[in-house]
């Protein structure tokens, strides 16, 4: 029996997502978030990319390969289908999986049917989640998205693969048929997004981990925006080696504070005003008290630093002399090692789950915060693995812009080019200060 993330038991439950919808519609992005969530919270889940099986027989195929009438362009959509479910399934039996994700169009009610008794018979739940959209402006926006991003694409002149794409398009949209909660599918669980989640329609949610899943994609919207990260300034406690505590800036960290707006500026590349997100601590209150009045400011307690419990205000080298189990049991396993009467790394993404809802929520955030919760935000929109997480390089003075893309996120770094001490710390290491290995920010 698989336990859930925040000790609630999972029963051995196997679920598959199933997307539906016509192309530029969001599928891909919506599918690749799901998974992210999911692995971020400790449940196994993998997409499986219908398109990604039909380039192994047909690389870059031309819209006439999507026509009604091309039998032998529908056999090898159909074995690619069949080739993903078969995986799939496989993967939710034997290999440890928990929610499978079926990232193709599904577009007609044949389709959904044959996935939906094939899951059926292997014990797996089926969750349709279909993504309509009707706003030119936006489909626009994702076919460039997608034409640039698409390995159907690739090499090609932009401009012809949007017209080609557009033409592909048209050829779904004579078969699609939209779910339509009676008749022959009166019975199907379902989660319906129209138009980037103005409006949204459920039906049938059977289960804790599929009322987990459409909570999360309810508030997902695909309209583009970024999010920046920053740290606090220097503060007292990092000049000395010390974590936790309350500290106030150092004097560079009072000089980050004073040229965050610029940096800031500089990276959002207009006036547009941007919302602020900080912990309750004096270190992110203080850095970010000189921006643009007119940016809203919220204080988060979970944006507070990971509690230390009672290491709190120490340097390593006092955690490692008085506490020497705690130091190597750290080391070995940082992710889930809690401090006495303080938290892990896991403890930490459980408390960030609202954050991160609420950042999907909305438009554009900048947040200032800590060390070990920026490492999770950063982990969760990059997909990084909880053994390496806790290990990345954050740097003080430091701003981090984050663009979530239909296939990835982008990432950019702006340093302030004010000097700070490195809080990163190597296995095993005591020093108060130490350069970090070249490769732990990838």
């Amino acid at each position: 029996m698989a336990r859930g993330t925040n000790g609630v038991q999972v029963e051995d439950l196997k679920v598959c997502v199933v997307m539906v919808g016509l192309p530029a519609r969001g599928k891909s992005f919506i599918a690749q978030k799901a998974q992210r969530y999911l692995q971020w919270l400790s449940i196994p889940s993998q997409v499986f990319n219908v398109g990604n099986y039909r380039r192994k027989d047909a690389a870059q195929p031309t819209a006439d390969f999507f026509e009604i009438g091309n039998a032998e362009g529908e056999r090898k959509r159909r074995a690619a289908a069949e080739a993903a479910v078969a995986d799939m399934l496989r993967w939710l039996k034997t290999g440890g999986g928990v929610v499978g994700i079926l990232d193709a169009t599904n577009s007609t009610k044949d389709r959904r049917k044959w996935v939906l008794d094939t899951c059926t018979a292997h014990g797996v739940e089926v969750l349709f989640v279909e993504s309509k959209c009707d706003d030119e402006d936006l489909i626009m926006a994702n076919i460039r998205d997608v034409k640039t991003t698409s390995p159907d694409y690739v090499g090609q002149d932009p401009e012809q693969a949007a017209l080609d794409f557009r033409a592909r398009i048209r050829n779904y949209e004579k078969v699609y048929k939209t779910i339509d909660g009676d008749g022959d599918e009166g019975e199907l669980t379902y989660l319906k997004i129209m138009d980037t989640g103005s409006r949204v329609i459920i039906s049938r949610i059977r289960d804790y981990l599929q009322s987990r899943i459409v909570y999360y994609l309810m508030n997902l919207h695909i309209r583009p925006r970024s999010v920046w990260l920053s740290r606090h300034g220097e503060s007292m406690y990092n000049l000395d080696g010390r974590i936790g505590g309350d500290a106030s800036l150092s004097p560079r960290g009072e000089q980050y504070a004073l040229k965050l707006p610029d940096l800031v500026r500089q990276s959002v590349g207009d006036d547009r005003p941007l919302t602020v997100w900080t912990s309750t601590l004096k270190r992110t209150i203080s850095t970010a008290r000189h921006l643009p009045k007119d940016y809203n400011q919220l204080q988060w307690k979970a944006l507070d630093e990971l509690d230390s419990g009672v290491c709190d205000g120490y340097t390593y080298q006092q955690i490692k002399d008085q506490f020497p189990e705690d130091f190597q049991a750290r080391d070995a396993d940082k992710y889930n090692y809690r401090y006495r009467g303080g938290e892990s790394y896991r403890d930490v993404v459980i408390r960030l789950e609202p954050i991160i809802m609420e950042l999907e929520r909305s438009e554009d955030i900048l947040i200032v915060t800590h060390q070990a919760v920026i490492r999770c935000i950063y982990a969760y929109f990059m997909k990084k693995d909880q053994e390496r997480s806790p290990w990345m390089n954050v740097p003080l003075h430091t701003l981090i812009k984050l663009t979530p893309k239909a296939y990835g996120t982008e990432e950019i770094r702006y340093a302030a080019g004010i000097d700070a001490v490195s809080t990163w710390r190597g296995k095993g290491s005591t020093a108060k200060h130490e350069q970090p290995a070249p490769e732990s920010h990838h």
